[in-house]
């Protein structure tokens, strides 16, 4: 039987790569699939992880359709055996649905890849979705470490330095352009923490000024 399975963990926490191995294994047995992706660090329809992997990818937006593309290519002559969907938390509550639609009723396996919370450690719909649908859900035993040593549970972003928790929640670090510097936008870069790190906006940076002396911690 055909299974949804949603893969998860924290940023650095080898997802990206998780779904170029999947897709590799699966590749080199003669199955035939395809990859997705939305807003990766390498660009549009990219699917790459920080490894330095990398490979093309079909780039999902608001409207999307994964019933009606599977279908479409299906009808075509195509053959598909498999879907790669990464940076899964990006996609709408709905296209988790068209996936879960996709394995019931085509009977094709679906394997899904995202991070959970978002950097105001709230839920992507998206990953919501997955977990409330997913035949399997697992989480990455590859722990991405906070600074200070402990399990990361949290993923940080900040903007020229400093630690935000309000903003839009589709921002792509550390690709900032030329136009963009001009103008002064602000440098956005993202952090994994331990939850009482990023309870106190405490980054790895703001940890080493404290520890100078030269910026005051935090909480009284």
């Amino acid at each position: 039987m055909a299974e949804l399975s949603f893969f998860t963990g924290t940023m650095d926490s080898g997802k990206s790569t998780l779904a170029l191995q999947t897709d590799h294994n699966r590749t080199a047995r003669g199955l035939h699939g395809r990859i997705f992706t939305s807003h990766d660090r390498a660009g549009e329809a990219r699917l790459s992880s920080r490894l330095g992997l990398e490979q093309a990818a079909i780039e999902v937006d608001d409207s999307f359709d994964f019933w009606r593309y599977v279908v479409t290519e299906l009808t075509a002559g195509a053959r598909i055996d498999y879907l790669v969907c990464d940076e899964a938390q990006f996609y709408t509550a709905s296209q988790v649905d068209q996936l879960a639609q996709v394995v019931d009723d085509l009977q094709l396996d679906v394997f899904a890849f995202g991070i959970l919370t978002d950097f105001r450690s709230r839920l992507f719909p998206g990953s919501a979705r997955l977990v409330e649908l997913a035949d399997r859900t697992h989480v990455l035993q590859v722990e991405s470490l906070c600074w200070c040593g402990r399990r990361a549970t949290h993923n940080a972003r900040t903007e020229d330095g400093v630690m935000v928790v309000e903003g839009e929640v589709i921002v792509v670090g550390d690709i900032t352009s030329e136009a963009e510097r001009a103008v002064h936008a602000p440098e956005v870069g993202y952090e994994v923490l331990c939850r009482m790190h990023h309870r106190r906006r405490m980054t790895a940076a703001r940890a080493h000024a404290v520890a100078l002396g030269v910026d005051p911690l935090p909480f009284g």
